[in-house]
C-alpha cells in the first residue's frame, strides 16, 4: 500500500476531519487512494462526510420525464434514443405543456420533489424554447425544483431557462475524457464542459455525472470525479448511473461492473464532492435490495422515482416504498415556497439531524 493510501486510511478513522473545506484540486492519485482503501474503510470515510452535511435517513426522490423522444443527432453508444442506433425506439414530438404538468402533479403527490425533463436532441431549436419555458414555469409554480436536460445550449437559451426559474440544468460528462470518444463521436468533451460553464455562469445550478459499467477501467471512473470535483464550483446534483445494457446500442454486450466498484464510485463520490447531491440513477432495476443499501450508506442521497427512467426501465413507487421501509428511510422535503426565492440545500437535512 502506497503512503498516500495510508494517509487517506488514517483519516478515515478521524471523523472530525471529514468537514474539511471543499477542494478544487484533486488528483487521480488521490481519487484512486479513496476508490482502492479497504472497503469498510472507504464505507466508513464516505458515511461520515454524508453525516456533515446531510441527514442519512433522507433521500430525495426525482422523477425524470422523457418529453421528448428518440431520433437524436448524437451517437452516444449507451442510448438507445440515437438516431444512430437501429433499437426499434420510434421518434415522437415535443410533449403538450398541459401533458407535462400532469405527469408533474402526480409526482409531487406521489412524493418526488424535483422534477427532471428531458429531451432528445443534440441542442434545443429557437422554436421549441416557446413550449420548453412553459414547462419550466408550470412545474415550479407547483412548488418543486425543476431541471432539464436538452443537450448544449446557445447563450439565448440559458438566459431563457434561468429567467423561466429553472433551478438545475443536467448535462452529464459521462466518463473520463481519455475514454470519452469510445463513447461519443458527436460531441466532444469540451463541449460538454463549455455547456456546463455557460449554465454555471448563467446562475443556474449545475447537474453532471456519469456512467459507469461502460466497459472504462478505475483510472476512468477517477478522472470523471476528478473532472468533476475540480470545477469551480461542484455540481450541485451528481448522477451515477450504472449502465443499462440496451440492445441495439454498440454497448448492448458490454460486461456488468462489479456491485462492489460501483458502491466504491459512489463513495469517492461523496467524499470529493461532499455537499452535493450523489443521486442513484440509471440501473436500479439490475441491482439487488443490498447494493441499493450500500450505495445511500456510501452517501447516494437522491433516486428517480417512477416506473420508467426516460426509456428504460426503474423499479418503480411500490418496490422503491418497500425498500425505505425496510431500511428506515423517508423521502427529503424541499417546502420549497412557489412566490419564494428561496432554495435548500444540504443544511436542510443536517437540521434534521439535529432535532433528531
Amino acid at each position: 500500500m502506497t503512503s498516500s493510501v495510508t494517509r487517506l486510511d488514517t483519516s478515515a478513522r478521524t471523523p472530525g476531519r471529514a468537514a474539511a473545506a471543499l477542494r478544487h484540486d484533486w488528483t487521480r492519485g488521490e481519487a484512486l487512494g479513496l476508490y482502492d482503501l479497504p472497503f469498510m474503510d472507504l464505507l466508513f470515510r464516505a458515511q461520515t462526510v454524508h453525516r456533515a452535511s446531510f441527514d442519512p435517513n433522507k433521500v430525495q426522490k426525482s422523477r425524470l420525464l422523457s418529453i421528448k423522444t428518440g431520433g437524436c443527432a448524437e451517437d452516444c453508444g449507451y442510448c438507445n434514443q440515437s438516431a444512430h442506433h437501429k433499437t426499434g425506439l420510434k421518434a415522437s414530438k415535443l410533449m403538450e405543456v398541459e401533458r407535462v404538468i400532469a405527469e408533474a402533479k402526480k409526482a409531487k403527490a406521489q412524493g418526488a420533489s424535483r422534477y427532471c425533463m428531458g429531451a432528445a436532441w443534440r441542442s434545443p431549436k429557437s422554436r421549441d424554447m416557446d413550449v420548453v419555458v412553459a414547462m419550466v414555469e408550470g412545474v415550479k409554480a407547483l412548488g418543486m425544483e425543476t431541471c432539464m436536460t436538452l443537450g448544449m445550449l446557445s447563450d439565448d437559451d440559458v438566459v431563457r431557462l434561468r429567467d423561466a426559474g429553472l433551478d438545475y440544468y443536467n448535462h452529464n460528462v459521462d466518463t473520463s475524457e481519455a475514454y470519452y470518444d469510445k463513447i461519443i463521436t458527436t460531441r466532444t468533451y469540451a463541449e460538454r464542459l463549455d455547456t456546463l460553464a455557460r449554465v454555471r455562469e448563467s446562475g443556474m445550478k449545475v447537474c453532471s455525472g456519469g456512467i459507469v459499467g461502460m466497459g472504462e477501467g478505475r483510472n476512468d471512473r477517477a478522472d470523471m470525479l476528478v473532472t468533476l470535483a475540480n470545477l469551480e464550483e461542484h455540481p450541485e446534483s451528481v448522477p451515477i448511473n450504472m449502465l443499462v445494457a440496451i440492445p441495439g446500442t454498440p454497448l448492448e454486450h458490454a460486461e456488468r461492473i462489479d456491485p462492489i466498484d460501483f458502491v466504491r464510485t459512489i463513495a469517492v463520490a461523496r467524499i470529493m464532492m461532499p455537499k452535493s447531491f450523489v443521486r442513484l440513477s440509471a440501473g436500479r432495476t439490475e441491482m439487488s435490495d443490498e447494493t441499493q443499501a450500500l450505495c445511500f450508506f456510501a452517501g447516494a442521497n437522491s433516486i428517480f422515482v417512477g416506473d420508467m427512467l426516460l426509456t428504460a426501465d426503474n423499479p418503480g413507487d411500490d418496490k422503491d416504498s418497500r425498500l425505505f421501509a425496510k431500511l428506515g428511510l423517508s423521502a427529503l422535503e424541499l417546502n420549497l415556497d412557489p412566490s419564494s426565492d428561496h432554495e435548500p440545500g444540504p443544511s436542510a437535512g443536517r437540521q434534521d439531524v439535529r432535532q433528531s
